[in-house]
């Protein structure tokens, strides 16, 4: 028996009563889902009635829309009728908890009892809330630098890991309009251009928000952001640039380095018809696959140990769940079956567990042997080798966000939503405005955003 359920049996003899009354429900718990699309519900289904087989436990698997999470929850929470378990992205992880929506203190046993070693440091950090885990990672993706190591090798150049190793490459690769540099995000109103920024700043150690809300972006490494972001646009094609154009230019062999998110994985090894590449005749070689590098952790001047951009989703126990049940299910599905948790799309969820106490990279491994991939399918592990596909991985244990480790998850999201870090970073780049000016704009713009 949990240490956390002896603890909620502490309870008046009249409620043990009604409890007692009440345990024949304990055989379903739900599960809300939004991974809604009939395929990943299928495999989903497929992993509850693997669950059932080894508890007796029914999981009613419950899919909702992503954007309809948020007041879903909060209805479900008002009314004393939540799910046992929620499957939810970072946003929500502490709002959550500082609500009294999730049960912080069986995610953290379960987390725990799993082994906190054999999951990335990074999720696991995203998630803390004074001392405990909000919800269980499960799954994650890190922004990626894609480049073309075959074109790096040949001019000696080293990985674009930082600011000078990018500029560095710039020098020597950028040759339009048979090759361009890079291709920068630059249209203002897509939120492409706010997720690269955001890694970009990142990078250097800088963000908009501290423990007490706003804080004034830092001058001097704020202006080495924008003389980098200036740097690797003027690299870039002329236009209003965001993923579609990046991903285009890269698969016809016009750049040498995009940033992109892992989805890009699949079509670049040709698996998918909808977004082939087009640098050979054949759009389904996975030619390209084989030139490219990818890198994950990236630094600027200010912020030698870089940071990554991550991504990640986590199962919530709720404060209304039958908690046993809710964590063995949250452990089954992270353990026994954490393979079938991954499978649902593998290209876009990263393992935040590596593998177990007795074999670390147990799940690492079995990741990249799941096949990617929409009108062709390949393992990951297939396609790319393993320095690569460690460097994936990788990624989740140093992944950060803006106002995560802050508490200010929240006024992190509205400032980035504002768009005004987009807006004046254009007007720099389009030599409007000189970095000082910059600076001082964004400042004045974020300071209002409530």
């Amino acid at each position: 028996m949990s240490r956390h359920f002896t603890s909620k049996l502490m309870v008046s003899t009249s409620l043990a009563l009604a409890l007692t009354a009440m345990s024949v429900q304990a055989d379903t718990i739900r599960f809300w889902t939004t991974e809604e699309q009939p395929e990943r519900l299928a495999k989903q289904q497929e992993m509850a009635e693997q669950f059932k087989s080894a508890t007796g436990t029914t999981v009613e698997v419950i899919p909702v829309t992503e954007s309809d999470l948020g007041t879903r929850a909060t209805a479900a929470f008002a009314a004393g009728d939540l799910p046992d378990v929620i499957y939810h992205t970072l946003q929500y992880a502490l709002p959550w908890a500082e609500a009294g929506i999730l049960d912080t203190e069986a995610a953290s046993e379960v987390v725990e009892d799993l082994g906190v070693s054999t999951f990335a440091p990074g999720a696991v950090a995203m998630a803390d809330f004074n001392g405990e885990v909000a919800s269980v990672p499960v799954d994650g993706w890190t922004q990626m630098v894609v480049y073309r190591k075959d074109l790096f090798d040949a001019a000696g150049l080293e990985a674009p890991s930082s600011y000078a190793n990018v500029l560095a490459a710039l020098e020597k690769l950028h040759n339009p309009p048979e090759m361009y540099g890079f291709v920068a995000a630059t249209k203002v109103d897509e939120n492409f251009m706010s997720q690269v920024l955001e890694h970009v700043f990142l990078a250097n150690g800088v963000s908009p928000v501290g423990a007490d809300g706003f804080q004034p972006l830092d001058e001097a490494k704020t202006t080495e952001v924008l003389d980098f972001y200036k740097a690797i646009s003027k690299a870039s094609p002329p236009g209003e640039l965001y993923w579609k154009q990046s991903r285009e230019l890269y698969f016809a062999g016009k750049a040498a380095m995009i940033i992109w998110s892992p989805f890009i994985l699949d079509e670049l090894a040709g698996l998918r018809d909808s977004a082939p590449p087009t640098i050979t005749d054949d759009p389904t070689s996975n030619k390209l696959a084989g030139m490219t590098g990818i890198v994950t952790n990236f630094s600027g001047p200010s912020n030698p140990d870089g940071a990554a951009w991550g991504d990640v989703r986590y199962f919530g126990i709720t404060s209304d769940a039958d908690t046993d049940a809710a964590m063995d299910f949250v452990k089954f599905a992270m353990d026994d079956g954490y393979t079938q948790t991954l499978s649902i799309a593998p290209e876009g969820k990263f393992p935040v567990r590596r593998g177990t106490t007795d074999n670390p990279t147990a799940f690492a491994d079995a990741w990249s042997k799941l096949p990617v991939g929409v009108d062709r399918k390949a393992p990951l592990g297939e396609l790319y080798d393993q320095a690569m596909i460690d460097e994936i991985v990788g990624g989740l244990d140093v992944a950060q966000r803006w106002g995560v480790a802050e508490g200010q998850l929240s006024l992190a999201s509205k400032i980035i939503n504002s768009q005004a870090i987009n807006r004046i970073v254009r007007q720099y780049i389009d030599d409007e405005i000189d970095a000082a000016a910059a600076v001082a704009a964004m400042n004045d713009a974020l300071s209002k955003v409530q």
